[in-house]
């Protein structure tokens, strides 16, 4: 049996008034949640975007070739000039 909860904010009684944050404690929480990250090395920045740039250049070749052939099928079944 399933509940209806349209039109309700989870985890808050409908009953609640929702208050603003400040943008000046949005801020503060923002730069808070920054301080949590745990930001990459050098090294391992250069690996990752090793990593990335290889993976795309790989599918790029794979969806050049499936195009290629796929173009040359259509021609042969098709007759082309």
């Amino acid at each position: 049996m399933a509940i209806d909860t349209r039109g309700e904010t989870a985890g808050k009684p409908s009953g609640e008034k929702k208050t603003r944050t400040s943008p000046a404690l949005f801020y503060r929480q923002v730069v808070n949640e920054l301080h949590k990250v745990i930001w990459p090395t050098r090294k391992d920045l250069i690996t990752y975007t090793t990593v990335v740039l290889i993976f795309v250049l790989i599918m790029v070749a794979i969806v050049y070739g499936l195009d290629a052939a796929l173009g040359w099928a259509v021609l042969r079944v098709f007759g082309g000039s």
